[in-house]
């Protein structure tokens, strides 16, 4: 039946490329759908937000931001929400999708045409070809199953948007939804008119993807990406079965172990053993190493007779979490070992069976490479196996302090909990009025607060009321709940009551956070006075809570409102008090790199990184020009108004004039995709991080467009110049 349906979906789309003048060759074969869940739905960009590190609104400026990426809500995760990169990909299965960006030489070479009525001038060779419709894009799916990924419903469906899109010398098509966000992208990376990577998303992230690296039409690679894991298989034979793992983590190894006990799948499980070739590779002593090959050796019969005989794990056994103690490094020269190990002992998995919780043991889990390997099989079968796995393979292990697994009626209490929180969150993410997105949010934040009410240990509470806190803040920033501001206000008062300072701090920081966010969304709003409220408000905070790590936020923002008002001693102090009070917090590093960015005036600076192809571009080297460097991102529309006279003043001056560019955006393929169509003159650095990468922080950029120009000598000569300025400002200095 399987092989039916995917020979219907590969027939359907070789009749789609015919349709849309693309290759026919939809580069793999074989593959099925898979269980998906809905995209969540929670914290929308807030428009008022900057570039607050913990997700708080800062001043409305009208210096650009990013579209995407940090916003001033939270997740249910207590992270910065994100609407996701728009330089992600999307897979299709079974099919090559060969896309054609305008005026770009299309994959294979095929000879051009101009599209009827169509005025552009075409490039050399090139082709046009139509974008696929949403819904036949849509039908392609992962070779692997349980891949969790972005499922439109059919209403969504009807306002997606296909694209073409050349990035990095692969071409292919891109589906977004309505917001933005890439759901699916197909790529022909090698320029033959085949798809050979399949991309699927999940809440503007990528998270698997799959690979035809040999560049035969079929799949031979599956990598697993961001909230996905790091889990990266190969496919030797190419049927659509993983062969072996170049690349898994050891709480994956847990959890396909248990997918192969779950199936009696003895392949499954010898796939995640270590190999001859990595037992060797580890340097251990002869001993040591005759015994783990021992136990190698009777694994998979072990195996088998384990998950035959065993009744806690079955079919619709779900993976939980992983659990063990810190992992411990064998040093070379134990037992006659040549080579530092990397060992966990004492592992145990925690299952789910319907409402029933149960923990598996592991056993020795040891790293060869960047994989995570078994050396024998779990200890199923022993009658006390807390002891089995205290004993250990290189050394003994206390038995972890693992949260007990809770029973009876309060478990399937807590799972009926479970179970309604993910159909809010499901219906959550389809929610589009107002009303039903209050009433969503409300029983969410119910649902939350039992939780918290339920929990046995005071830990267990806490986190559940900072989910609250965070998932109410952002719904109040993104206009989902505006009654949640309240709520948030009630139960800082609760805590304050109930003398637990700490969580006290940590909700009234989100409830600051939620209030300026609903007060600037108000018809007619004052922003200067709401504006004076938000920063009277926070000054109270970091008194009444000066230990707190949200007070180092506060007074980052306080830092940054002084600073665009000009009022650069006060915005030093600011920032001077995080580095000092704070040295270990995040903010710590943005702080001082604004200090020094403040201070550089008259003073030489350092700036150094890779450039695109890998080069280092160091600022040094460029002693006797005048330099301006610019920080910039795709995503400011002014910094890209601002290279037009960046290009003019280098032409003009290229003798003693020069210019660095320094990117912002998130992703490498973003500015390698714009720079491929806009070429510029001057070299690029880029660190991964955007806004929070290295470069950003060691001159603690807050905003873009950020220009600094520097004399023939190295010196600052303007922390902040506008590109109107530069003219003048070039005059002075250049002889």
């Amino acid at each position: 039946m399987k092989m039916l349906v995917r020979a219907v979906v590969c027939v359907g789309l070789v009749v789609f490329a015919a349709k849309h003048n693309l290759p026919t060759a939809f580069g793999q074969s074989g593959g099925y759908p898979s269980a998906g869940s809905p995209n969540r739905g929670m914290g929308q960009p807030n428009r008022y937000a900057t570039t607050g590190s913990r997700g708080v609104p800062t001043a409305p400026r009208p210096a650009a931001q990013p579209p995407q990426g940090r916003s001033s809500s939270l997740d249910a995760s207590g992270r910065p929400s994100a609407s996701g990169s728009r330089a992600t990909e999307t897979r299709s299965q079974g099919a090559t999708v060969s896309p054609q960006p305008t005026g770009t030489a299309r994959p294979g070479g095929e000879a051009g045409k101009r599209a009827e009525g169509n005025s552009e001038a075409e490039a050399s060779g090139s082709e046009r070809a139509a974008a696929p419709a949403a819904a036949d894009a849509l039908k392609l799916m992962p070779t692997q199953p349980d891949v969790d990924f972005a499922r439109p419903s059919p209403v969504e469906i009807g306002q997606l948007k296909v694209s073409a899109q050349k990035a990095a010398g692969a071409v292919g098509w891109v589906v977004e939804d309505a917001r933005g966000a890439v759901l699916r992208r197909f790529l022909d990376t090698n320029g033959d008119g085949r798809v050979d990577q399949w991309c699927y998303f999940k809440d503007g992230l990528e998270v698997y993807r799959d690979i035809d690296s040999n560049f035969d039409g079929k799949v031979d690679q599956c990598r697993w990406f961001n909230t996905a894991g790091i889990r990266w298989g190969i496919d030797r034979d190419q049927d659509g079965v993983i062969d072996a793992w170049k690349t898994i983590s050891a709480e994956e190894t847990t959890q396909e172990l248990i997918a192969a006990l779950a199936k009696q799948d003895s392949d499954r499980f010898a796939r995640l053993l270590l190999t001859r070739e990595e037992l060797q590779s580890l340097g251990l002593g002869e001993a040591k190493a005759a015994e783990i090959a021992a136990k190698l050796k009777g694994a998979v019969e072990k195996f088998q007779a384990a998950a035959a005989k065993q009744k806690t794990i079955g079919r619709e056994t779900k993976w939980l979490q992983f659990s063990g103690t810190r992992p411990g490094l064998v040093p070379a020269g134990t037992e006659g070992s040549t080579k530092d190990v990397e060992v966990y002992e004492g592992v145990v998995a925690i299952v789910q069976s319907g409402t029933d919780h149960a923990e598996v043991p592991i056993g020795t889990l040891v790293k060869a490479g960047q994989a995570w390997r078994l050396i024998d099989a779990p200890p199923l079968d022993s009658e006390s196996h807390g002891e089995a796995l205290a004993q250990g393979v290189f050394f003994r292990t206390p038995t972890p302090n693992r949260p007990q697994v809770a029973e009876g009626s309060a478990n399937e209490k807590t799972q009926a909990v479970f179970s309604e929180l993910e159909k809010i969150e499901a219906a959550l993410s389809r929610a589009t009025s107002p009303e039903e997105q209050d009433a969503l949010n409300a029983k969410h934040a119910d649902l939350l607060e039992r939780l918290a009410a339920d929990s046995a240990k005071a830990e267990d509470r806490a986190a559940w009321i900072r989910q609250l806190a965070d998932t109410v803040s952002a719904a109040v920033q993104t206009g989902g709940y505006p009654k949640g501001a309240k709520r948030l206000e009630a139960l800082w008062q609760q805590l304050e009551k109930e003398g637990d300072p700490s969580l006290a701090a940590y909700v009234r920081f989100r409830q600051l956070a939620a209030d300026y966010g609903l007060a600037v969304q108000a018809k007619g709003v004052d922003f200067a006075k709401v504006q004076a409220d938000w920063l009277k408000k926070l000054e109270q905070f970091v008194a009444d809570y000066p230990k707190s790590p949200d007070a180092a936020e506060a007074m980052l923002q306080l830092a940054i409102a002084q600073e665009f008002a000009g009022q650069d001693e006060e915005a030093k102090k600011w920032y001077g008090n995080i580095v000092r009070q704070f040295p270990n917090a995040t903010v710590a590093k943005k702080a001082a790199g604004a200090k020094s960015r403040l201070d550089s005036v008259g003073k030489v600076i350092e700036l150094q990184g890779k450039s695109l192809a890998g080069e280092i571009v160091e600022l040094s080297k460029f002693r006797g020009k005048a330099v301006l460097i610019q920080f910039w991102a795709t995503w400011c529309e002014p910094c890209k108004a601002d290279m037009i006279v960046l290009k003019d003043l280098f032409e003009k001056h290229n003798q003693g004039f020069a210019v660095i560019g320094v990117n912002l955006d998130n992703s490498v393929q973003a500015v390698s995709s714009y720079l491929s169509e806009n070429r510029l003159p001057w070299p690029q650095i880029f660190e991964e991080g955007g806004l929070e990468s290295r470069p950003a922080l060691e001159m603690g950029i807050l905003t873009l467009p950020t220009m600094i120009l520097v004399d023939a000598e190295g010196k600052v000569v303007n922390r902040n110049v506008n590109a109107s300025e530069l003219p003048t400002e070039l005059k002075k200095i250049l002889r």
